[in-house]
């Protein structure tokens, strides 16, 4: 069929209202339309649904939608009916869900030729009475939605997608358009290779989405951590994705509990209470959908704001689609993913007794997410790197790993090790293999091929298995060694790292990240809060009604006398005792509740009891006060006047790090004195016109403030050290 350009222009207008196409959209509908088959990799937000659904409207005949998800199909119905206001058939949906006369409908609006789109569930596709309603109308050209689902190493593998070429054929032949917004090079070839289009014209976009920030925090604590993380983002709109659907239930009613519009979302509910979930939050009623990952395929919620992984997922694939549905709109969207190794060893028992080659490609692809999780590179780059596509920055600004730099070494020698390891062995082996026979680790399959008698056994047992995984990993990032995905990742060495072991130069590598699993050092937020906003709005202006009047007689600013985050919490826990009020409330430490606290407590006692509330007395939101060794050292060491670079050496930190981590101490209300300190390296004129900046010009006891502040007239450690000794003296 022969496309008219301007017929395709006027199409996008009048019924989508958009002047102009966006990428490669315009030459997939050409190449679509003219009879030739294409396979379509394009990131969620870049616009894959219009790549089908304008050309059925421009071709003779009904184009068959093949999606996986009820949700997805009614979202997408809806949506098209949205633009048609005078033809609601033209876009159908067949599957399990329609009543008998639901179904007439579609069926009458088929054979009319009236509708142009039909959307039909891969289960759907296989019954015989579709397969002959499909045989009486003409199919104008197939599209295979989500077409990752048909490879076994793509993340949300389906069998029955792997049945619908033969479907196909059964039907009617027409051009196939599959698409995805996610697929490795393997999971390209399956697609291509299942659907029998291996003709077709492939048309990839960048993985890139510039707007999304990447974060992996340790997994400490994060039911708290998560309703803090909302708090401090009022009305936004998130999803919280978790591995089961108990987790789901349980998450869900923890937020709700504290005053969060959330509601769950899981295969397990039935599906009256999804649809209406779902509803929910598309429409704003709720602004939370914490889910399993049957929540989100196809979604088109443009203003999700924040994508957050209370468990880690199981394959780089999973993760990238998951995450893609924050910042559609091209805006803010962050993805905060909890992770900590027990996860992964729960994952990795539940691959136990499936079929020997499903849990090779479990393992490989969970491993991938371990590697990606526990690396110090830029995220953005790895996440590319994965799907094919190098990233020419080495910081993409909007990362943790790139925002909060690790420490770097140069690795040419731990690279040469690796190499030479693989040189000797007389076959290819997987990473873990390799990083176990370096780090001098007996497993059942080293000792069964020898490897533990091996000269290289041990070579690199100063460090342990997960250093090696690490350098591995960064091996492949830098194309010196190759993975075999089709056989079971084994890992290889290329051209270009066979040059680096005959002739070696300096490679910056970076240090493994050392998760713990049960202390979370990290004080400071790594995402700038985007506003306050406590629990319960109307006591949170009482509360911040009573500070101003605290502060008025007091003479200080309101920031000293409690924080915003503090009254926030105050919202949330209600405490009603100055006990309650120091342990459950961040930044309030016992002598700032006894100094200012008791009209605080008064206020919300009376408030509680005036309006029946329930208080979620178990639950705890205050960031408690550190229990690791580094911690209680300092806060000794500072009792006893030590020096700062003493203690400093004696725990191998650097002086920012040290301070970080007294900065962190005196976050959670801790006092500590090091005046004796502060006397004996500063000028007493320094610290008196630092401290009357604190006192009678900072809006709040932020450090960036007072670095902009500051930093042209004195040194960020004079900055450090005096806003220390001011949060103890006044503000703490």
């Amino acid at each position: 069929m022969h496309v008219d350009s301007a017929a395709m222009h006027a199409k996008l207008k009048t019924f989508f209202g958009y002047d102009a196409f966006k990428g490669d959209q315009e030459q997939i509908i050409r190449h679509l339309v003219e009879g030739g088959n294409a396979f379509v990799l394009m990131p969620t937000g870049g616009g894959k649904s219009l790549c089908y659904q304008l050309p059925a409207l421009l071709m003779e005949g009904t184009a068959i939608v093949i999606s996986p998800l009820i949700a997805l199909m009614k979202n997408q119905v809806d949506v098209i009916r949205g633009f048609e206001t005078e033809q609601e058939g033209i876009a159908h949906f067949l599957n399990s869900s329609l009543s008998r006369i639901q179904l007439g409908e579609v069926q009458q609006d088929l054979l009319s030729g009236v509708t142009k789109l039909l959307y039909v569930a891969p289960e759907s596709l296989t019954k015989e009475e579709n397969i002959n309603l499909l045989k009486e109308i003409k199919i104008s050209f197939y599209a295979v939605d989500e077409a990752h689902c048909i490879s076994e190493w793509g993340h949300d593998f389906r069998p029955e997608y792997r049945k619908i070429r033969s479907i196909i054929e059964d039907i009617q032949p027409a051009p196939v358009i599959a698409l995805t917004a996610t697929a490795t090079p393997k999971v390209q070839s399956d697609i291509l290779k299942n659907l029998r289009i291996q003709d077709a014209k492939v048309f990839k976009s960048s993985f890139n989405r510039p707007n999304l920030y990447y974060e992996v925090r340790d997994k400490v604590e994060p039911e708290k951590d998560i309703i803090r993380f909302i708090r401090q983002n009022p009305g936004k709109s998130g999803i919280i994705y978790c591995l089961s659907r108990k987790k789901v239930e349980d998450l869900a009613q923890v937020l709700a509990i504290n005053g969060i519009k959330a509601l769950p979302y899981h295969a397990g509910l039935d599906a009256k209470t999804r649809a209406e979930n779902q509803d929910k939050f598309l429409m704003e009623e709720i602004n939370v959908i914490v889910a399993t990952i049957a929540f989100g395929m196809g979604i088109d919620k443009p203003d999700v704001r924040f994508v957050i992984h209370y468990d880690i997922p199981k394959s780089i694939e999973g993760y990238y689609q998951e995450t893609g549905r924050a910042g559609r709109d091209g805006r803010e969207g962050v993805c905060i993913t909890y992770y900590s190794y027990k996860d992964i060893q729960k994952l990795e028992k539940f691959m136990q007794g499936k079929p020997v080659s499903e849990q090779e490609i479990g393992k490989q692809l969970l491993n991938e997410t371990v590697a990606y999780a526990e690396s110090g590179q830029c995220r953005r780059k790895l996440l590319l790197n994965y799907f094919g596509e190098d990233y020419p920055q080495e910081n993409c600004g909007c990362c943790d790993n790139c925002l909060r730099p690790k420490e770097r070494f140069d690795g040419q020698k731990e690279l040469c090790m690796v190499l030479e390891l693989m040189d000797n062995l007389k076959e290819n082996f997987k990473l873990e293999h390799l990083a176990n026979i370096l780090a001098g680790v007996s497993t059942a399959m080293v000792k069964s091929y020898n490897h533990d008698q091996l000269p290289m056994f041990g070579a690199g047992s100063s460090h342990d298995t997960r250093f090696w995984a690490a350098v591995i990993h960064q091996g492949l990032i830098l194309h010196y060694l190759d993975k075999d995905i089709d056989n079971y990742g084994l890992i290889t060495a290329t051209d270009a790292g066979l040059e680096f072991y005959l002739h070696p130069h300096p490679v910056m590598l970076v240090e493994d990240r050392t998760f713990s699993d049960g202390v979370d050092d990290e004080d400071d937020d790594p995402v700038p809060a985007g506003g306050g906003g406590g629990g319960d709005e109307i006591l949170l202006k009482m509360l911040k009604d009573l500070r101003k009047d605290v502060a008025k007689k007091l003479k200080l600013q309101p920031w000293m006398v409690f924080s915003d985050p503090s009254l926030e919490d105050m919202t949330i826990v209600y405490p009603l005792t100055l006990k309650e009020l120091s342990e459950k409330c961040q930044g309030v430490g016992e002598g700032k509740a006894r100094k200012f606290g008791q009209p605080f407590v008064d206020l919300i006692a009376k408030y509680v009891e005036e309006n029946e509330i329930e208080r979620p007395d178990d639950f705890v939101v205050k960031s408690v006060a550190s229990k690791s060794g580094n911690k209680v050292y300092i806060i000794q060491s500072i009792d006893r006047k030590l020096s700062l670079e003493d203690i400093a050496d004696s725990k191998g930190l650097d002086m920012d790090e040290l301070l970080s981590e007294i900065e962190g101490i005196v976050a959670t209300g801790t006092r500590v004195n090091i005046n004796y300190y502060i006397n004996e390296v500063l000028d007493p004129e320094v610290v008196e016109e630092i401290y009357d900046w604190f006192r009678n010009e900072a809006t709040s006891d932020s450090l960036d403030e007072a670095r902009a502040a500051l930093s042209s007239d004195y040194e960020d450690l004079e900055i450090r050290l005096v806003r220390i000794k001011f949060l103890c003296e006044v503000a703490n």
